[in-house]
């Protein structure tokens, strides 16, 4: 008997009847008596000699970003060296055997045969080939098929949670055996097939499991690049279920390490700190899997991980600011992971940071020349005519440009209104719309500047310039449609490797759908409830109300017709009750996302007011 079963018996006796013990105590254990033996034996420990998570080789965001190309013009370097593969048995079973083996228990109730079949398979690497692979005899040195009869590994699989314990815990045996051995030099094509494998075992759902599956998880993110440039081909090949599958259970890894149910289930974190960073690497070679598929497996917000909106994400930002991608592990390191909204907090929390920073230096800089401060040199204040938007924006910001990066107030000359948020908006779309409009002719003018031989000094990111490029060639019609052309990952990276294009869209313009039944079920109320009969008739009127109006209503009561990131909830929307005539309009203070609403006595005259007030809302004053 081997060390790792003689070990695993011992486990199995101390845990409770009929339940897969956890194996933290059997690593350790392993290792005691490895270390007994190695005073008499020159046998080493098997386990990869990495200290900690800095010794792994960085495939975090050079993973997902790099171009993959083929195995064959990768630099010498690169290239992990093709071993032999060993001689396999001929394979046992086929997976019409397997069935057949796994329909008789169902009347005979012996399981002998299936435990035999799942004893041997997953005895060893070689064993694992020599059940699973399509040709025993066969390379398979392609990136684009692994060898490996998917089917197979699926049934085998699916049967698998159906037997009986003693059969799942011969498997996990099996397993750590497996990981347990010495291994010499880069591994084999045969050894990436079976770790290919071993990762879909459902077992590893089981927190009982989590040791084990860590382990697999290290050895598989300390593998070398050209290793990982074969398993993310496989990945990719993997259907849509089983795909997903294997994100589910790391997501889940990761988030039950880090908020454990049952602490006492893991091994303390001190002693586990390369858990995480090992699942979030083989998580890297999945996304970039994901990546390469047009359509991708999973859409990628299937990466998100909402347990980390619920951890420090300002540390893990730092921390990665200081360290970079080579040292410390931070999430953010695999921005993939981090939901839209949590990136929102980064960079809202960056911004106001920056600007408590430059206010203070302000502050201190007014007062070390014995200077009187104010409150006005704290803020960035723009002062601009409506009549004159653009030309007025454009003068201030020339003149404050020392003050660019302090909080932004915007006053609108002889309009009495208080910037809390609400004017700020409103300047930043009248603004856009100005700006971008055909008639302003922004872009003809750069046009017109090389026409003439005119250097500007115009920093548009290289995919503006691709795009203004497509066609290459003016069309003869000038009807016909132009800066049409696809911009990729690799487009987006010059600009904010932290963001997807789809994660970019929607910080800088929101979302464009409406949904008011949301906005309806998160609105707060002052001086009203919402089963009072002016509320009632304000939602019957909004929720029959065409999109253009919708739009309107939110643009009149936040500043903006955009849903920001995370939906309406976010928006903290809140009716109040205003104690005036009803012959009044609804007031809004965009500044708090606040409609004042009058108790109208029909839903015919709230319907009218209202229509009138969202339509004619431009302009800011005082009451």
């Amino acid at each position: 008997m081997s060390l790792a079963a003689s070990v695993f018996n011992q486990c199995l006796d101390r845990g409770a009847k009929g339940q897969i013990p956890t194996f933290s105590n059997f690593v350790s254990t392993v290792s005691q008596k490895k270390e007994a033996e190695n005073r008499s034996s020159p046998t080493h420990l098997v386990f990869p000699n990495i200290k900690n998570v800095r010794d792994l080789p960085p495939i975090c965001l050079d993973v997902r970003q790099k171009q993959r190309i083929s195995i064959d013009v990768l630099s010498s370097e690169m290239k992990a060296p093709v071993l032999p593969e060993p001689l396999l048995p001929i394979q046992p079973k086929t997976m019409k055997d397997f069935q057949e083996d796994v329909e008789k228990v169902k009347t005979s109730g012996d399981w002998k045969t299936v435990h035999d079949f799942y004893l041997t398979t997953f005895d060893s690497f070689p064993e694992l080939n020599t059940a699973f692979k399509k040709d025993a005899t066969a390379l398979f040195n392609t990136i684009e098929d692994s060898g490996i009869n998917a089917k197979f590994v699926n049934a085998v699989y699916d049967a698998l949670l159906s037997t009986p314990q003693d059969i799942q815990k011969t498997v996990l045996k099996g397993i750590i055996n497996s990981l347990l051995r010495e291994w010499k030099g880069p591994r084999s094509k045969d050894d990436l097939r079976a770790y290919f494998i071993l990762l879909q075992n459902p077992q590893f759902n089981n927190t009982s499991t989590y040791v084990i599956y860590a382990h697999l998880l290290r050895q598989i993110a300390a593998l070398v690049e050209a290793d990982h440039h074969f398993l993310v081909h496989w990945f990719k090949k993997l259907s849509q279920k089983r795909f997903k599958q294997l994100v589910e259970r790391l997501l889940q890894f990761i988030s039950l390490r880090l908020f454990p149910a049952k602490p006492e289930e893991f091994p303390p974190i001190t002693k586990c700190s390369w858990w995480i960073p090992s699942a979030s690497k083989v998580l890297a070679l999945l996304n970039t899997a994901n990546n390469l598929v047009h359509p991708p497996l999973i859409p990628y917000t299937d990466f998100y991980n909402s347990t980390l909106d619920h951890i420090d994400l300002m540390e893990e930002y730092h921390t990665w600011q200081s360290f970079g991608n080579s040292h410390r592990f931070s999430f953010c390191q695999y921005p993939f992971v981090i939901s839209i909204a949590a990136k929102k907090i980064i960079i809202q929390r960056d911004s106001e940071q920056q600007m408590i920073s430059i206010a203070r230096q302000s502050l201190v800089d007014k007062v070390s020349r014995r200077q009187r401060p104010d409150m006005n040199m704290l803020f960035l204040n723009m002062k601009v005519r409506r009549t004159h938007l653009v030309s007025d924006s454009l003068d201030e910001l020339t003149r404050k440009r020392a003050d660019l990066k302090k909080k932004l107030k915007v006053t609108f000359v002889g309009e009495a209104g208080l910037d809390m948020g609400g004017l700020t908006k409103e300047w930043f779309l009248l603004l856009n719309r100005q700006i971008f409009h055909p008639d302003y002719a922004l872009l003809t003018l750069m046009g017109l500047a090389v026409y003439n031989s005119i250097t500007l000094d115009i920093r548009f990111p290289p995919c503006c310039y691709k795009k203004l490029l497509s066609p290459p060639i003016v069309p003869e019609d000038q009807n016909t449609p132009v800066g049409i052309c696809s911009v990729t990952i690799d487009d987006l990276c010059q600009i904010m490797p932290l963001l997807r294009p789809e994660e970019v869209e929607i910080l800088v313009c929101g979302s464009p759908e409406l949904d008011m039944h949301a906005l309806q079920r998160s609105t707060q109320y002052d001086g009203y409830a919402k089963t009072d009969v002016t509320i009632r008739y304000f939602w019957d009127v909004v929720l029959g109300f065409p999109l253009d109006l919708q739009k309107k209503l939110l643009h009149f009561t936040t500043g903006s017709d955009r849903v920001p990131v995370g939906g309406m909830a976010d928006l903290n929307f809140k009716i109040s009750k205003n104690e005036t005539s009803t012959n009044w309009l609804p007031v809004a203070h965009t500044c708090f996302n606040q409609l004042c609403l009058p108790p109208y006595k029909s839903k015919k005259d709230l319907k009218q007011k209202l229509i009138i007030g969202i339509s004619n809302s431009e302009g800011f004053g005082l009451e």
